[in-house]
């Protein structure tokens, strides 16, 4: 079985464990809240030491820089948890090259030991490890997480969700697979091709794709589809096709999917209720599958396919209920809180040199 663990966050904790195990201060700075078009997802991580080492990344550099040199003068200011705010005004933007009207959030604290071996634990074991962040006193705690639970922020609570990276099970090392393949690699998924034909599976071309010559329902019995699993069928073989969905369907994947139109989409729901497929697990079936972008070609198909997937893993979080505070309302209000702030607000503005280039924010 392909190591599925997100390296991202084995490398962070890993190397933050390995700095602070040399004796080196080391700070982690979380990504826990944006709006609009941020460098980085929320729950994004790196890691900081005192030589100035950065490992992981909250905006791709310029943030990560402006930390650095502000522990580099006065290392002793973040001795606790502090919450950072970036890109509130376009003279800030355009200083940290954030995206237009790109905001962010962050959560600065010293590392502590106890927390990154308890999360290298379970992320190395393969499990979801929940990492909740109490913004009130800047104390966090470690545990284990549900598959299907999503970083999120409630509250003066943060919960940063690490474990295994979200899986794709394609049926069938089509033409519409060998595209769809490295466009979820690099949205951060791991890629399964599942083929039993040896003359499909032979051919296939990209590098760091696990390759199962297996029955696909055999294979899902093996390997289950889980909350953080998609299952897309494209070998244009009905067996196979339907083998794996018969499988998929009863089983708790995030999404299944198959390539057809909708008369043939129609004819499949059909043969699978033979089967005893529910019809509440059969409504869970995308198909025709992908956005409707108009798609034809094989390219097209696959990019519908991955935009479909990256439509369900932006939205938010079932687990974070109504009070997620990811609207505009909510961030706006905190923003505005950072300015009212009892330390003297520096963002958009040039920083005297003993001074941070962001607002710390006291939560209220």
């Amino acid at each position: 079985m392909m190591d599925l663990v997100n390296a991202p966050d084995l490398t962070v904790l890993r190397t933050a464990s390995t700095w602070l195990a040399e004796g080196s201060p080391v700070w982690l700075a979380t990504v826990i809240e944006t709006y609009g078009s941020a460098p980085r997802p929320v729950g994004s991580m790196a890691a900081l030491n005192d030589r100035g080492q950065v490992v992981g990344s909250v905006s791709g550099g310029c943030i990560e820089d402006d930390i650095t040199d502000w522990l580099r003068r006065d290392a002793q200011a973040c001795h606790r948890g502090v919450s950072l705010v970036y890109g509130v005004n376009a003279d800030e933007r355009a200083r940290l090259r954030l995206p237009c009207n790109g905001h962010l959030r962050l959560w600065l604290e010293p590392a502590e030991a106890r927390v990154l071996w308890a999360l290298l634990e379970r992320v190395e074991a393969g499990k979801q490890a929940r990492r909740t962040l109490h913004l009130e006193d800047g104390t966090s705690t470690v545990s284990d997480a549900d598959p299907a639970e999503q970083c999120h922020l409630l509250g003066e609570a943060f919960f940063h969700v690490m474990g295994p990276s979200y899986r794709l099970v394609l049926i069938g090392a089509s033409e519409v697979s060998r595209y769809l393949a490295p466009i979820a690699r690099s949205l951060g998924f791991a890629v399964q091709v599942v083929d039993p034909r040896s003359e499909y599976l032979s051919s296939w071309p990209h590098m760091g794709c696990d390759l199962v010559s297996e029955m696909p329902d055999d294979f899902l019995l093996r390997q289950p589809a889980d909350a953080r699993t998609a299952v897309v069928a494209l070998s244009h073989d009905p067996k196979l096709d339907d083998l794996a969905l018969m499988e998929a369907l009863r089983q708790p994947a995030m999404y299944v999917g198959a390539m057809g139109s909708v008369s043939t989409t129609q004819a499949r729901k059909r043969r699978l209720a033979l089967f005893e497929v529910t019809a509440d697990a059969l409504a869970r079936l995308h198909g025709p599958v992908g956005m409707d972008i108009g798609a034809r070609t094989p390219p097209e198909i696959a990019v519908s396919v991955a935009a479909d997937l990256v439509r369900l893993l932006r939205q938010p979080a079932q687990s974070a209920g109504d009070d997620v505070a990811s609207d505009v309302t909510t961030f706006m209000n905190g923003i505005h809180g950072v300015m009212r702030g009892q330390s003297p607000s520096h963002v958009g503005l040039h920083p005297l040199p003993s001074q941070p280039r962001f607002a710390p924010h006291t939560p209220p």
